[in-house]
């Protein structure tokens, strides 16, 4: 049967990112910024195998799509997600896709 494009490829690694790892990794430290060393190890505990890698492309690709704003070695939730943040909310990917581009 057929392939997913590149487009629905890099959505569901946005996605499983954004779902598994940062979302959750967010809530754990209750801060709106995480390093790269932190986000290694949560990514650690929920990845294996080939998810690493899908882990690793989907955190660029949230960068790029200026949900995560990347300033050196740390990374920060874009400012309209903090409310989602302060009251320990689920902030589901479609949530942040779309909060994230409105200007």
């Amino acid at each position: 049967m057929g392939t997913k494009g590149k487009y629905a490829t890099a959505t569901e690694k946005r996605r499983f990112v954004w779902t598994r790892v940062i979302w959750p990794l967010i809530l754990e430290l209750g801060e709106n910024t995480f390093t790269l060393e932190q986000y290694q190890k949560k990514r650690d505990t929920v990845c294996t195998g080939k998810d690493v890698v899908m882990a690793s492309r989907g955190l660029a690709s949230l960068t790029q799509k200026r949900v995560l704003i990347k300033e050196g070695n740390m990374y920060s939730i874009h400012y309209r997600l903090i409310p989602y943040l302060r009251v320990n909310a689920e902030c589901d990917y479609a949530t942040a896709i779309h909060e994230s581009s409105v200007y």
